[in-house]
């Protein structure tokens, strides 16, 4: 009997055969289900987030409910901030707001690291509960938001457009920037290794926002915190994954930093990345999540593009280049598993196919 070492995601991570390409979504948990919205009804964001039990419950309602190849523990990149004195909560229809901003060199060099121990005890324990319900049947990815989205949080007070407070701090005062850089490079490698000794059995690092900057200011200010996390995580034995958004001008960099798999987003044709990534590390995308809002044949198409430019390569993992959206019918998102499966079995069989077909006239020559 295969184990959860053997699934299609895990292998797909370690660029391995699989039998068709496996898929997973960002932010598969969520307002798109009915399941979900019930849980919100009674609680909110936080109370789920920092109630172990809830967490599970809906880290599991898509598993439950959808064929998909890994589950993400549900949780939000901020929860780490508590433990260093940060004051969030979450405004309805606005996202995340930061109570106490760092717009200072003051503030940052005020900023403690935790102690490992002081981390979200909540997301380990949800984390363990998850495993104990997947029964080893279907991997638990965790994840952390990578030092830079997280500080353009702390530094903006929320989301920006132009993250001009955080380009302040990065290029006029560069000694403070890096401090922060490090103490948050510190706070998530930390958080990752609890994820993983509480049994995550791969993290996705979201740098999210990175797509905000040039490749020079990422190389200089970004890429060896990121790099550092990886290297620290490697030792683990467990896949990595390497997110961002409005990452094309910096894909080779981020390869750089070290991930098993690199994630892209829409604004780049999979095949052109990949190229460019090189074929030592596997990716994961690139379907539009807009997509998935429209008619179910063109929705068919836009799949099939994203496969077709996969080419069947291994290390190929279907996702979304963001978030799945509330608006999301919940049947669009059963039919993109159905197709990508269906499409990338009978992709892998044609290669197969082929394969034996070439093998078979190398034969009948050397009998020649």
């Amino acid at each position: 009997m295969k184990g959860v070492n053997d699934s299609r995601f895990l292998r797909a991570c370690r660029r391995e055969p699989v039998d068709c390409t496996p898929v997973w979504f960002m932010r598969q948990a969520g307002r798109y289900m009915e399941e979900y919205r019930r849980v919100r009804e009674r609680y909110s964001l936080l109370e789920i987030c920092r109630t172990p039990e809830l967490a599970a419950r809906v880290t599991l309602q898509p598993i439950r409910r959808l064929d998909l190849d890994a589950a993400i523990i549900f949780a939000d990149i901020l929860l780490p901030l508590q433990s260093m004195g940060i004051d969030f909560d979450f405004s309805k229809g606005e996202g995340p707001v930061i109570h106490n901003t760092l717009r200072t060199p003051n503030d940052i060099r005020n900023l403690e690291v935790p102690h490992p121990e002081e981390g979200p005890v909540s997301v380990f324990e949800a984390i363990r509960l998850v495993r104990r319900e997947l029964d080893s049947k279907i991997p638990l990815i965790g994840f952390a938001g990578a030092p830079f989205t997280v500080a353009s949080y702390l530094i903006e007070g929320g989301y920006s457009r132009r993250f001009v407070n955080t380009k302040m701090i990065m290029y006029y005062h560069p000694e403070s920037w890096h401090d922060l850089m490090k103490k948050l490079t510190t706070m998530t490698i930390q958080y990752l290794q609890g994820q993983v000794k509480a049994g995550a059995q791969a993290v996705q690092l979201f740098d999210s926002w990175i797509g905000c900057l040039c490749p020079a200011d990422y190389t200089s200010f970004v890429l060896p915190y990121s790099k550092s996390i990886f290297e620290r995580l490697r030792p683990l034995g467990i896949p990595t994954i390497h997110f961002g958004t409005g990452t094309a001008a910096l894909l080779e960099l981020m390869r750089r930093a070290g991930s098993d798999i690199v994630g892209v987003d829409w604004r780049i044709g999979l095949k052109e990345a990949w190229r460019r990534l090189g074929g030592k590390v596997g990716i994961q995308g690139n379907l539009d999540p807009v997509a998935m809002l429209g008619p179910r044949d063109k929705l068919k198409e836009k799949v099939e593009q994203v496969l077709e430019q996969a080419e069947g390569k291994v290390g190929h993992i279907f996702n979304l280049g963001h978030g799945i959206l509330p608006e999301t019918p919940v049947e669009n998102v059963e039919a993109v598993i159905e197709w990508v499966k269906q499409k990338s079995k009978r992709t892998h069989s044609v290669k197969s196919r082929a394969a034996k077909a070439v093998s078979a006239v190398g034969a009948r020559r050397k009998k020649r």
